[in-house]
């Protein structure tokens, strides 16, 4: 089965070079893709020429514009950022020239044209964006990532809903369990939003998930929870910590082992294991997270990231596309729509 996927070459840090580098790598591994690439000519016209990998795999189309990691979301809707290539490639899934959008760039710019190009699925009031991160158990959902900075309950319960709904496409459950991100377990801890967020969920008596009330930070990383609900700004600090924590740990296994003679003759003795250590601690493994609520699938990957990382986001917007994971959920959150009518007190 063809899958294309329109492409943001000047989204990231250091766009495009990632970017197109990222495309060569997921074009070996996923033979079935080809990619609408929208960036600067100048600039990437010469990278695609050294990528074999991509001869005939692409159409690239010339974009006069970049929104940079410093615009403003209400500068990216403007009529002078209308031909960004990032705004360019949310327009090709609009129009249904591509199945799904990829963007390393500034998540504020592109959740907002998002919402306005793509809309919303009915009955989300905004996206939340949401990755599977891995665990002592295996993977868990994190939703939001870094999409919302401030929540009401309102959102959270929607997070918990879409979050439910995603865990039982990546993990087969069908009743995936739910955990609410605080500063502790017990039912009076956490600010009125949290509570409010819990009563509500709570009262959902069809919820798609098992709600286990407040988890910690910790439970993170244990896996307590298939899904962990929470804002954007925390949980993009949440994400952040595990990322730098997992480089703490890899570098301070390398230092361990070239200590001395003997800990580098250990460390050839346990490679495979360390090998495999640090896949799973390497954050670029885990890149890739989609925005969740919207009418397409918009994936947004690291702006950090490297040209592995990138392949690896590109993987998950394969992985949703072959799914038919945007039909699947709108289908999802339909047949559940009851579950999202919300009165305020």
């Amino acid at each position: 089965m063809s899958l294309t996927l329109a492409v943001d070459a000047m989204g990231g840090d250091d766009a495009p070079g990632i970017v197109i580098g990222g495309l060569a790598l997921a074009a070996e591994k996923h033979p079935q893709l080809h990619f609408l690439i929208y960036g600067d000519e100048a600039r990437v016209g010469p990278l695609l020429s050294q990528f074999a990998a991509l001869e005939d795999r692409y159409t690239f189309t010339h974009c006069s514009v970049a929104i940079s990691g410093e615009d403003k979301p209400a500068n990216a809707l403007r009529g002078g950022k209308r031909d960004s290539s990032m705004r360019r490639a949310i327009e090709a899934v609009k129009e249904g020239e591509a199945q799904a959008v990829i963007s390393a760039g500034n998540t504020g710019a592109l959740m907002a044209l998002a919402k306005v190009l793509l809309r919303m699925v009915p009955g989300v009031d905004r996206p939340a964006i949401a990755s599977p991160l891995p665990t002592s158990k295996g993977m868990s959902v994190v939703l939001d990532l870094g999409a919302n900075v401030q929540c009401d309950e309102r959102n959270l319960l929607q997070f918990a809903i879409m979050g439910a709904l995603y865990a039982r496409f990546l993990f087969g459950k069908s009743k995936p369990s739910i955990g609410l991100l605080n500063i502790g377990s017990e039912e009076q801890k956490g600010h009125e939003v949290l509570q409010l967020a819990a009563d509500l969920i709570r009262e959902k008596d069809q919820l798609p998930g098992e709600f286990r009330g407040f988890i910690e930070a910790d439970d993170i990383s244990a896996g307590t929870t298939d899904v962990v609900v929470t804002d954007g700004f925390t949980g993009n600090v949440a994400l952040k910590t595990t990322e730098g924590v997992g480089r703490l740990i890899s570098g301070m296994v390398r230092e361990a082992f070239q200590s001395g003679v003997f800990s580098r003759l250990g460390y050839l003795l346990a490679l495979p294991a360390m090998n495999r250590l640090r896949q799973r601690l390497d954050p670029r493994a885990y890149n890739g997270g989609m925005f969740l609520g919207l009418g397409g699938i918009c994936v947004k990957s690291h702006g950090g990231t490297d040209a592995i990382g990138f392949a690896n986001a590109v993987g998950v917007s394969v992985e949703l596309m072959a799914g038919d994971f945007q039909a699947r959920i709108a289908e999802a959150i339909a047949d559940n729509d009851d579950l999202f009518e919300f009165e305020s007190e």
